[in-house]
């Protein structure tokens, strides 16, 4: 009877869009009576239903190494020719439509066949639920014939969604005021919520890394220059993503908190899981190996989640650019420039990764997969140009939040009990930037701090956000880099920022500068970045540096304490650990912060930061099921996070994550707190094959296929 109803849907929809577009006529032979046509509508309707199941699939992934973008644009004209060869089906007759409005056409009737079908899932949870079960059968069955491990079994799974930027009282406020009805119908059955608290680098590259790979150890920023190689690792260079997730191996001596039946979707990082979808550490590699797109298959494989998305992905195109224009017509402030490739990484980020990723998920629930970790990276794109409370920022909560609502829906389906883990990877702290509040750049200040010619325009830094990576790596496009990726040869200082955080090196000094040899070579530069009204303080070789002259030691017990008090509790210990790092720059600046408004001053193009120490972007949050054990209660870096996560894995009786050293091993422990010197050297060459094989080359070929439900709504498959 759905099979019926939608067929009648499509059916009435091609009779409606011949009536209204001139260029789309419907024929039935030499007869033009209302019943003919309709039987020809009915025809065509059907032929292009089948078309869509049995051709579709085959068609996108012939073009699976098309970048993903681009056959996100080609949907239109792949569904508008097989619309034209569906009326050519028709017998006796068909129909004349021009190349143009078949792409019309054919969008308008899969929209309208997919809300359709949702609407009558819906309606119907027994149908909703057997659909499910088919699913999962199917893809079980495929499983056992590919020799897949990891079968499902009676134990818990665990599910662990990472609302990337989403600080501790963000979410709380959100779910208080029915922003989040998902998320708060959580917290009212027995969900619980706590924040835990960052490394003084307070983004994703070193807080997923600790949580996926249990170390965080000399990763000081989202960015940095390293003297020993002459280039400069940012986090979310694919070649960079490798590299720190291969030192991190090392270091542990174990593959990651994936590495038994888990799935990585959207992650910087693999976690050790064998099934990775848009994870962006595998993403530079060529061949086989690199499975990270196929995910786009899986989604893309369904002609009515292509349409959908690809609709989505324009009107979002559409609202970056109308929000930003109202935003500037209103003279709001702070503001960043908004144009750019930006209208479309930000659409990138809230439509395509999210879609891709969440269907991933589901996939991987219908599967029966012991542990999934994936991020969602939309709220931190939007709050870095919108800030991190807003209009803007509110309906990116609210859509993630029906994503959520969708992954629970599917828990109560799936072959195995899943309990959901909520977490945040570090929260965003608003601000106008520093060159908006100064009128100049951070490298400005150290050039004119070292005597050297400042430009008499500050030229803009590039906001440095995650999505712009995933956004070139499905476009194939190589990673952007930095004028200051490879410095020229010279003594000019390398300035590099990371939020609110700023790292200067002198790539003519070996090894880390003394604060001798930076006041003998450019007497001025240290008092004029340390009095500045937009600097907070400085890390120079052991000794804090505040305005006024203010000094403390780290070596010293309670001073730097007492002159890091600002800045919130914990300050002076992550700026300890930092300092320890072998790769740690050779001046630290962190931006002024006003603990009154919350307010830090981004040395990047950013109204809501994060990467430094100040407000917010400090505190993420972790939410988890009463039936887990409860997490220490004060959680302090990626790495004790990682700690709880693999003893809830280990609580849920499925895969054994070994949580004790290894022998000969003195660096990490089972609770990731990587006290002691590395096992292995921080760095050194990268083997050949990139990754350490432990992680990724002994994975069993191939991503498993099928198609996955829709995000919005319930699963689709009326057109298989």
């Amino acid at each position: 009877m759905r099979v019926v109803l939608v067929w009648a849907v499509s059916t009435l929809t091609m009779l409606a869009l011949a009536g209204i577009l001139p260029d789309f006529r419907l024929r039935s032979g030499d007869s033009d009576s209302i019943t003919r046509i309709t039987v020809t509508a009915a025809w065509g309707a059907g032929a292009f239903g089948l078309l869509g199941a049995l051709v579709w699939p085959l068609v996108v992934r012939a073009l699976l190494l098309v970048p993903a973008l681009v056959l996100g644009l080609l949907v239109f004209f792949l569904n508008g020719s097989l619309l034209l060869l569906a009326l050519h089906l028709v017998p006796d007759g068909g129909g004349e439509v021009a190349p143009e409005t078949a792409v019309v056409v054919a969008a308008v009737m899969s929209a309208v066949a997919s809300a359709t079908s949702t609407a009558l899932a819906v309606r119907d949870d027994g149908a909703y639920q057997r659909r499910l079960y088919r699913l999962a059968d199917r893809r079980r069955r495929r499983q056992r014939r590919a020799g897949a491990p990891g079968a499902p079994g009676a134990a818990p799974g665990l599910v662990f969604l990472q609302l990337d930027g989403v600080g501790h009282a963000v979410l709380r406020d959100a779910a208080a005021r029915g922003l989040m009805p998902a998320t708060a119908g959580l917290l009212a059955a027995g969900h619980r919520l706590a924040p835990w608290r960052t490394d003084w680098s307070s983004q994703t590259g070193a807080s997923q890394l600790g949580i996926l790979h249990g170390s965080t150890f000399d990763v000081p920023a989202f960015r940095w220059y390293e003297k020993d190689t002459g280039e400069v690792v940012v986090c979310n260079r694919p070649t960079s993503a490798a590299e720190l997730q291969r030192r991190a191996v090392l270091r542990t001596g174990d593959g990651g908190l994936l590495t038994m039946d888990g799935a990585s979707r959207g992650n910087l990082f693999s976690g050790g899981a064998d099934q990775l979808a848009l994870v962006l550490s595998v993403s530079a590699r060529r061949g086989p190996a690199n499975r990270s797109r196929a995910g786009y298959f899986a989604y893309f494989s369904d002609p009515a989640n292509a349409v959908r998305t690809a609709l989505s992905f324009v009107a979002e195109v559409g609202r970056e650019i109308r929000q930003s224009v109202r935003a500037r017509l209103r003279g709001q402030v702070p503001r960043v420039g908004r144009g750019g490739l930006y209208p479309l990484i930000r659409a990138f980020a809230t439509v395509v990764e999210r879609d891709v990723v969440v269907a991933a998920v589901v996939g991987d629930m219908l599967a029966g997969r012991a542990s999934v970790y994936a991020d969602l990276v939309a709220y931190d794109e939007v709050a870095h140009h919108s800030g991190p409370r807003g209009r803007d920022t509110e309906q990116v909560l609210a859509r993630l939040d029906r994503s959520i609502a969708l992954v629970c829906r599917v828990a109560e389906h799936a072959p195995r009990t899943y309990r959901i883990v909520l977490l945040s990877d570090h929260g965003q702290s608003p601000g106008e930037t520093f060159l908006g509040r100064y009128g100049l750049t951070l490298r400005d200040l150290v050039r004119a701090g070292c005597g050297l010619p400042v430009p008499r325009r500050a030229v803009r830094t590039r906001s440095g956000a995650e999505a712009r990576a995933g956004f070139l790596a499905a476009l194939h496009r190589p990673a952007e880099e930095d004028e200051e990726a490879r410095p020229r040869p010279g003594s000019d200082p390398v300035v590099l920022a990371s939020g609110n955080l700023g790292l200067i090196s002198f790539p003519d000094v070996p090894g880390r500068a003394t604060r001798e040899e930076i006041e003998r070579a450019h007497p001025a530069l240290l008092a004029t970045l340390a009095n500045h009204p937009g600097v907070g303080f400085l890390l120079v070789d052991g000794v804090v540096l505040g305005p006024g002259g203010a000094t403390a030691r780290l070596d010293v017990p309670g001073a730097a304490e007492e002159l890091l008090a600002v800045f919130g509790p914990g300050a002076a210990d992550a700026v300890r650990r930092t300092d320890s790092f072998p790769h740690v720059a050779d001046v630290m600046v962190n931006s002024a912060y006003d603990p009154d408004t919350g307010t830090v001053h981004a040395f990047e193009e950013q109204i809501g930061s994060h990467g430094g120490l100040g407000g917010e972007q400090g505190e993420p949050f972790l939410m988890w099921p009463a039936e887990l054990s409860e997490p220490d209660a004060d959680l302090v870096g990626a790495e004790a996070v990682h700690g709880v996560l693999r003893r809830w894995v280990r609580e849920a009786d499925g895969p054994q994550v070994p949580l004790g050293p290894r022998p000969g091993e003195t660096g990490a422990t089972a609770t990731g707190t990587a006290t002691g010197a590395a096992s292995a050297p921080a760095t050194g060459a990268v083997p050949a094959g990139g990754v350490a094989g432990a992680v990724e080359d002994r994975r069993p070929e191939g991503e498993s296929g099928g198609t996955f439900p829709s995000v919005e709504g319930p699963v689709r498959d009326e057109n298989r």
